[in-house]
């Protein structure tokens, strides 16, 4: 039975197709545009919150994706590399126009405990309603998915990236770990505190 080298990756054009766009074949690097544009569109949005600057962004992916492919060596999946790319250049703009003023600081979010709350008899006191590590999109109806947005609007972009692509996107620990170069501690780690934030905010939605 043949085996191809990309079976492992679905999510990857075909390989020769990234091949001959490093190459220089400009009609191979149109389908690389074509078959990317609306997924680089759609997690800029979510990442920035804004139309203009997710346009922006993903003018400025392409230009990065067309200038820097040939570093692209295939040992990662091709949309981890892709949002890497995506992830800085919203970081870029982010920083440009001094957002942070805009956000709240969850360093130590009210009402947060390393450790669960427990009652007089050591039983777990829980609050709020578990958050599973699971992309969310199934969990949510119309009016708490719009809340959620608000939320999510307040998170330090450095949480809110992590957010997004773990619980949004759906990406693994060790994925998030590539695209941003931090240690899956540390991607553990603003994870956590980006859904204590979170189940902050939504506390009226997620408690029974």
């Amino acid at each position: 039975m043949k085996t191809t080298d990309h079976q492992h990756e679905p999510e990857s054009p075909d390989l020769a197709l990234i091949r001959r766009a490093q190459d220089g074949d400009e009609r191979a690097f149109a389908r690389l545009v074509k078959d990317y544009e609306s997924i680089v569109y759609s997690f800029a949005y979510k990442l920035c919150h804004d139309k203009e600057k997710a346009e922006e962004t993903w003018q400025d992916t392409f230009v990065n994706v067309f200038r820097k492919l040939k570093q692209f060596d295939g040992k990662s999946k091709f949309t981890t590399w892709l949002y890497s790319i995506v992830v800085n250049n919203c970081l870029m703009k982010h920083r440009r126009s001094k957002l942070e003023q805009a956000t709240v600081h969850i360093d130590a979010p009210e009402g947060f405990h390393e450790d669960p709350v427990k009652d007089s008899e050591g039983h777990v006191v829980q609050t709020i309603a578990s958050w599973k590590d699971t992309p969310i999109d199934s969990l949510m109806n119309k009016e708490l998915r719009s809340r959620l947005d608000g939320a999510i609007k307040k998170l330090p972009v450095d949480y809110r990236v992590v957010f997004i692509l773990r619980d949004v996107e759906g990406q693994s620990a060790e994925e998030v770990s590539k695209m941003l170069k931090l240690s899956v501690p540390a991607v553990k780690s603003r994870l956590r505190r980006a859904r204590v934030f979170l189940r902050e905010q939504l506390n009226e939605y997620m408690t029974t």
